[in-house]
């Protein structure tokens, strides 16, 4: 059994038991995923348009951390213009407990 959700704007593929790293999630842990775009449990697919409102996520922040560094470097040629800076993005770590479909 896995699905397709959306996260941050992101679509990822998660089965139970899998650990995700997705861009910073400001919520208390458990979540619930309610954004799922596609369901498959043995042969049974199922496709949301745009969402399924019967299939719901739950996962658990597992921890936060700095993601890798990104440098930005701008230059103008012959006019003496260099910037260089650094970003790194937060990164939630999930852990995905189950996958829940209503019965109807």
């Amino acid at each position: 059994m896995w699905a397709v959700v959306e996260i941050g704007g992101k679509q990822y593929k998660v089965k139970e038991g899998d650990i995700l790293e997705v861009e910073r999630i400001k919520k208390d842990s458990p979540i619930t995923l309610d954004k799922v775009l596609l369901f498959c449990k043995d042969k049974e697919v199922k496709v949301g348009a745009p969402y399924l409102n019967d299939v719901k996520v739950t996962a658990e922040i597992l921890e936060e951390k700095k993601g890798e560094k990104v440098v930005i470097f701008k230059y103008k040629r012959r006019k003496k213009y260099r910037r260089k800076r650094g970003h790194r993005q937060i990164l939630s770590r999930l852990k995905i407990s189950q996958i829940v479909e209503k019965k109807e």
